[in-house]
């Protein structure tokens, strides 16, 4: 029986799907296949780096404790988007530091300073 509007609309694939993809994703030969080199940059814009940090960061540490460090500082460094909170000038703590590879979205660090 279907629960809900969208599993009369939508075709879903299922986990064996999901599984396959998995595996041949992970097999060398199909880094070919894959639009994702490494070589080409695949978040290319701070709006978008940020997009890709936020949901990360709210789940470790909270959405309203992120978004008060707000503007944040993003910096596309050698391939790398360093994005840091800031905190008002006076104000004692620390801000959120991650690091985000723009070329396939990995995070090589998060964490926040005291």
């Amino acid at each position: 029986m279907f629960n809900n509007c969208s599993e009369i609309t939508h075709l879903k694939l299922g986990r064996e799907v999901a599984e396959r993809e998995l595996k041949d994703a992970l097999n060398e030969s199909s880094i070919k296949q894959n639009i994702v080199d490494g070589k080409e940059l695949t978040i290319k814009n701070k709006n978008t780096a940020i997009e890709v940090a936020e949901p990360i960061l709210f789940e470790i540490y909270g959405e309203s404790h992120i978004k008060d460090q707000k503007p944040y500082e993003a910096y596309l460094i050698d391939n790398y988007w360093v994005i840091n909170g800031t905190l008002p000038i006076g104000m004692v703590g620390g801000g959120f530091l991650i690091i985000i590879d723009a070329r396939d979205s990995k995070v090589l660090k998060v964490t926040h300073y005291k």
